[in-house]
């Protein structure tokens, strides 16, 4: 999965060697994770997003993809108050 971090990073103008600085890694660290090149942990991707001020799904997906997937999701569908499920519903055709 694509992260946004570099997208983030420059809408807050934060760079490499301070985001490095507030997470506590090495700024190459910072680069390589930008660009693919490694994965971080969980916990490195906590610091992260805690240093650039964002929930930890936004280094991922924007609030708006997020609520687009949902919608599109929950299109044509109800949820059983009782017990939760989600049933799907056929369109009528005319």
């Amino acid at each position: 999965m694509k992260s946004r971090i570099k997208e983030i990073m420059e809408g807050k103008g934060v760079t490499s060697v301070s985001l490095a600085e507030a997470v506590g890694i090495h700024k190459v660290s910072v680069s390589n994770i930008i660009n693919g090149k490694i994965n971080p942990s969980a916990e490195t991707l906590e610091k992260i997003a805690e240093a650039l001020g964002v929930e930890m799904y936004e280094l991922f997906k924007s609030k708006t993809e997020i609520v687009e997937e949902i919608t599109e999701e929950t299109k044509n569908t109800i949820r059983c108050p009782k017990c939760g499920a989600r049933f799907v519903l056929d369109e009528k055709e005319e």
